[in-house]
């Protein structure tokens, strides 16, 4: 393997040269001193002297010889007693750089800086815009965007634990910086300031409304407006590590910032008992998108395997569930197969769902110049070439969200980006009622009730349930997916 800055290098001379930009290369400097070193793992080169690197941080990456300039750029950060050596082997990510091709960094932290080497999600001296490790992470993009031509607008970054707590709080100090996040098992932006108080928000986060949970995002840079990152969020049921009421703060915090209220659009079944739940904009686009993966404990969720949407290893943290890296890069747009890149012709602009059955779903955009078809995919997969700019998806499942995207094709068949995905959630839905007793402080912890002012209510319905604590009972009633009743006279399982 090429040292990657020298590969770099040449693919960026190659590529400008061809153009007739040789001249351009100076506007993308080096740092003189940044040099890759021996490699930690098959494929992973540290890099030195990517800048001034407040947080004392280490930086490793991942970039495959098949990339080219203006590729997307994944940033994936370790969890406590974690090295990036053991993500890049477990996590997953590296396989989808290799088959949809994007960089990796892989940004590590030592016990010279935290005895468990995490990274300092509770400190503001590390995890707010300018300083400590969040500074030294953002020179790391930098660096991959002055070295391997990472595309600035495509760059996201992903964390399990206190990884995800770092993710959060840079998602909300670098909006302009990170197109979208996802944390696992992590914790919401900026919700402990010290570490004292970080074992507190573990156990059971800050009884915030979502806008006060919004407010910390939108504080951590003052007067910027949007956009947003898109952020996905990944939890175990069974996570006594970092408690599940975690994962339903983070989604009331984005989607508060999102301006888009706490009931999801729709929601799916997915394996490894793992419920999506999707909360779209007013556009149908989908903002934020939790996975909620039924009996997990503390850990990323990783599938080993030879499929298509399997991933990983096994190891200590790493749980074989579902592959989160794949349906997290499907979130972003990263998978070539939806399609995500291409010199060919420009996306289809204009896609919107024009209609919906229990069955089905009426899609429609608009034509694109010398398009001769366009490639039309659910969920990541192609499920239709139309030389129409309309189609209708049948066979679908009752009150089941999918989201959409649509490419098109030249006569050649060379396919060029995809569009703007939209989601769309059918009618109907056959699923019988569930019915749940629990405290209020379970039901909070389950996902089906949300906290605001001290007091629980109900998901979907909003229905106040009295004080947020493990004294007081309700019997809740789902019923659809997502939706829940106070039904404390009486509980119909399976009634509609």
């Amino acid at each position: 393997m090429r040292p990657p800055l020298l590969r770099r290098l040449l693919r960026r001379v190659a590529s400008v040269a061809v153009c007739g930009l040789l001249p351009l290369l100076a506007a993308y400097p080096v740092p003189a001193a940044a040099a890759p070193a021996a490699p930690a793992a098959a494929g992973l080169q540290q890099v030195t002297g990517f800048g001034p690197n407040p947080g004392n941080l280490q930086m490793f990456a991942y970039t495959p010889d098949s990339v080219p300039a203006g590729a997307p750029l994944v940033v994936a950060l370790h969890g406590c007693t974690q090295s990036a050596d053991a993500y890049h082997t477990h996590s997953g990510w590296t396989e989808y750089a290799d088959r949809w091709g994007f960089d990796v960094v892989f940004p590590q932290t030592t016990s010279a800086n935290n005895p468990l080497s995490c990274f300092g999600w509770f400190d503001p001296a590390e995890s707010t815009r300018g300083r400590g490790e969040a500074a030294s992470i953002v020179q790391m993009v930098q660096y991959a965007k002055q070295t391997y031509g990472s595309d600035g607008r495509r760059v996201y970054v992903t964390g399990l634990s206190a990884g995800g707590g770092m993710t959060a709080d840079l998602l909300a100090a670098y909006p302009d910086v990170f197109a979208g996040g996802s944390v696992a098992s992590g914790l919401p932006a900026q919700c402990a300031t010290s570490q004292a108080a970080a074992s507190g928000c573990q156990t059971g986060p800050q009884k915030l409304s979502p806008a006060q949970w919004g407010d910390k995002v939108r504080n951590s840079y003052p007067g910027w407006t949007g956009p947003w990152p898109r952020v996905a969020i990944w939890q175990g049921t069974s996570d006594y590590t970092v408690r599940p009421a975690n994962a339903t703060a983070l989604r009331d915090q984005w989607t508060d910032v999102w301006g888009i209220g706490q009931t999801p659009s729709g929601t799916q079944s997915l394996p490894g008992n793992t419920t999506r739940s999707v909360y779209a904009d007013a556009s149908g686009r989908s903002a934020v998108e939790t996975f909620s993966v039924s009996g997990m404990g503390h850990g990323l969720p990783v599938n080993p395997g030879p499929g298509a949407e399997q991933c990983g290893s096994t190891a200590a943290y790493f749980l074989d569930t579902i592959c989160s890296a794949y349906h997290t890069g499907v979130f972003w747009g990263l998978d070539k197969g939806a399609p995500g890149g291409g010199d060919g012709l420009p996306a289809p602009a204009g896609l919107k769902v024009t209609g919906i059955t229990d069955t089905s779903a009426s899609l429609a955009w608009n034509a694109v110049a010398g398009a001769a078809s366009y490639a039309v995919f659910r969920d990541g997969t192609k499920v239709a070439s139309t030389a129409s700019t309309a189609y209708t998806d049948t066979g679908l499942t009752a009150g089941t969200s999918y989201r959409y995207r649509v490419g098109a094709a030249d006569p050649s068949g060379a396919a060029g980006p995809g569009s703007s995905a939209v989601t769309a959630t059918t009618s109907g839905g056959t699923a019988p009622a569930r019915c749940f007793t629990a405290s209020n402080y379970a039901h909070v912890t389950a996902g089906r009730a949300y906290t605001s002012g001290g007091r629980a209510y109900a998901k979907g319905s909003a229905q106040d349930m009295g004080l947020y604590n493990v004294f007081v009972t309700h019997t809740l009633r789902e019923s659809p997916a997502g939706h829940f009743v106070i039904a404390d006279s009486g509980c119909q399982a399976g009634s509609s």
